[in-house]
């Protein structure tokens, strides 16, 4: 397993982190134990980092792998980062549902302290503008978002800040601006590389405005999501999850997976959709690790044999971006 940096935070994390969100299903569904097994395997094989939060599950993914964990007697062993999401009712007390939220997800991981804290929501100039989408002002200003995350962390509760990196690039630099957070999670994958490279000005799909760039200027820590477009780099069907989220919609899905199939045919002879989309992705230098969330411990090794093959070539990867309708001019 390769190891990098996570930005400035002295980190060492292991280039595949586990993503314990829905799409994949596994911790968010009744105790089984297919759960630990899997677990056991990310961490046999030098994974690190977990990566769940409060709404995965409405909880079931922070229990479960607080149990997993438990069982394994593994929490000094990893790393453990969790999200709080704000809802439009609870704006008028932010700092008391922050740390209610912290206080409950502590209890459900079985932690004393978590790694990383990152807040949920999207960040749009207009509260609303997204679903569930705050303001860089409910972020920065007094009795904001980072108020209460700081105090969480002079408390030894949370050791680091992080950002979900959805909303609007403008938004997310004034916050990114602040110098107040370690590190950023977006999405970066072979169909839409646009967190970590210019597009032309006529991309079809959102704009995440070169934003893993940004970062890795300012020395923040850089977490790939939805590496594998939510399984259609992998041409799985769409998850349950798939077809009732706002932020990631089935016709998201089914125009990547249209997408997926015609790159196969692009790719280099012997380099398969998902091995090249894993690689892709820890290609980027500023990338400090790929959260892929995993059904069984046998995906586990397949990500982690692919990440091992190191990143793509760059020769190859410019020629790929060139003859690829996917990607922008550039690359990674």
């Amino acid at each position: 397993m390769e190891y990098r940096t996570l930005g400035s935070t002295g980190v060492r994390v292991s280039a595949i982190s586990f993503g314990a969100g829905p799409v994949s299903q596994l911790l968010v569904g009744e105790r089984n134990p297919t759960q630990r097994e899997t677990v056991r395997q990310a961490i046999e094989l030098g994974v690190n980092w977990f990566d769940t939060a409060a709404t995965y599950g409405d909880g079931q993914s922070e229990e479960n792998l607080g149990r997993a964990l438990s069982d394994l007697g593994a929490q000094e062993q990893v790393h453990v980062a969790t999200k709080v999401r704000l809802m439009p009712n609870q704006l008028r007390a932010i700092g008391l549902h922050v740390r209610e939220s912290v206080l409950t997800s502590l209890r459900r991981l079985r932690l004393d302290r978590i790694a990383l804290l990152q807040l949920h929501n999207s960040i749009t100039t207009e509260v609303g503008a997204q679903p569930t989408s705050l303001t860089p002002a409910h972020v920065l200003a007094a009795g904001g978002v980072l108020e209460e995350f700081d105090r969480l962390k002079q408390q030894g509760l949370v050791t680091h800040l992080g950002l979900t990196g959805l909303g609007e690039p403008a938004a997310l630099e004034q916050v990114i601006g602040s110098g107040a957070f370690d590190t950023l999670q977006i999405p970066y994958n072979l169909l839409n590389p646009s967190a970590g490279q210019s597009v032309a000005a006529d991309f079809s799909e959102v704009n995440y405005g070169d934003l893993i760039s940004t970062c890795g200027r300012r020395g923040m820590g850089v977490f790939a999501i939805r590496v594998l477009a939510g399984g259609a780099l992998a041409g799985s069907p769409p998850s349950p999850h798939t077809l009732k989220t706002p932020f990631f919609p089935l016709e998201l899905y089914e125009r990547d997976l249209q997408r997926a199939d015609g790159l196969a045919a692009q790719l280099p002879a012997g380099l398969g959709r998902e091995e090249a989309a894993v690689r892709f992705a820890l290609s980027h230098p500023a990338v400090s690790s790929a959260i892929i969330g995993f059904a069984s411990p046998e995906q586990v090794s397949q990500a982690v044999r692919f990440a091992a093959a190191g990143p793509i070539d760059p020769a190859c990867l410019a020629r790929f971006c060139e003859a690829s309708p996917f990607l922008a001019s550039g690359g990674a």
